[in-house]
């Protein structure tokens, strides 16, 4: 269920938020690779049928400048638009643009443990391959 893949995150020290239904996402510090140390905002659709369906390729929202993406498979997202509710500590035109998504399926969830520190080490992945 959507709720573990939540639970997974928080156990990992990241606090997710529920903005949409389904939509998650979380700051994080990027742990490897040309973005090490740079902060993002990590965007990712779950639902109920996680853990057997793998959470979306992610949408990424840098949160500083600097920031280097990968050439092929990345566009602009629209993951911001059209949540419920924004958090009040920034304007809310903050959280609607400046969404990169990057279609990188993670092919191996099948095969995984299918839990969400799996799905991190699937975005350590990524960002290594920048």
């Amino acid at each position: 269920m959507k709720a573990d893949f939540i639970d997974q995150l928080k156990d990992l020290g990241l606090q997710p938020q529920e903005p949409f239904a389904g939509k998650i996402y979380f700051e994080w510090e990027v742990p490897v690779g040309a973005n090490i140390g740079k902060k993002v905002l990590i965007g990712t659709t779950v639902d109920d049928s996680y853990p057997a369906a793998c959470p979306t390729p992610p949408h990424f929202k840098p949160l500083g400048s600097g920031w280097k993406e990968h050439t092929d498979s990345v566009s602009d997202s629209t993951f911001g638009q059209g949540w419920n509710n924004y958090p009040s500590d920034d304007s809310v035109i903050t959280y609607q643009v400046g969404w990169r998504y990057w279609s990188r399926r993670f092919d191996e969830w099948p095969m995984s443990d299918k839990n969400a520190k799996i799905y991190m080490s699937h975005l350590r992945k990524l960002m290594m391959s920048i």
